[in-house]
């Protein structure tokens, strides 16, 4: 599958998958980034993609981000459908500071996946679905 893409800058690194670890895919700041505890900001991550019809992409933390840079991503999950494909629809991280930092061009801070949409759901109401209960929330691998 080929994806259009988009660099908003020549001095971040261009997308690759990291061979054998993973299929998420790092996304990089594509700016430097001072925040103070408390703050939130957008970071820029200097990429725009047209994704194929009925795919979208999933953007999420990478495993050490919080740990690297102490910030969460406040929506935690990006979504990005293919309609988000102009000129200028740059993807962002949406961070919130837990304590003072700087995030330098090219860190990776982020990783993200294409994935089919859902398919076209149908609810039908019942009364009971008929299946053993599994205990509640939180339960699995207790008693």
């Amino acid at each position: 599958m080929k994806i259009k893409i988009k660099y908003f800058s020549d001095q971040i690194e261009r997308l690759a998958y990291i061979d054998g670890k993973s299929d998420w895919i790092d996304l990089r700041a594509a700016a430097d980034v001072d925040l103070k505890a408390g703050e939130f900001k957008l970071i820029p991550l200097g990429v725009a993609m047209e994704l194929p019809q009925g795919y979208e992409a999933h953007i999420v933390p990478r495993s050490s981000t919080f740990k690297n840079f102490g910030i969460i991503q406040t929506n935690h999950q990006g979504v990005v459908d293919c309609s988000y494909c102009g000129d200028n629809d740059q993807w962002f991280m949406p961070a919130y500071a837990l304590r003072d930092t700087h995030i330098g061009m090219n860190d990776r801070i982020c990783q993200f996946r294409i994935v089919e949409n859902q398919p076209k759901l149908c609810f039908e109401e019942v009364l009971r679905l008929g299946h053993e209960d599994r205990g509640g929330h939180g339960s699995t691998g207790t008693g």
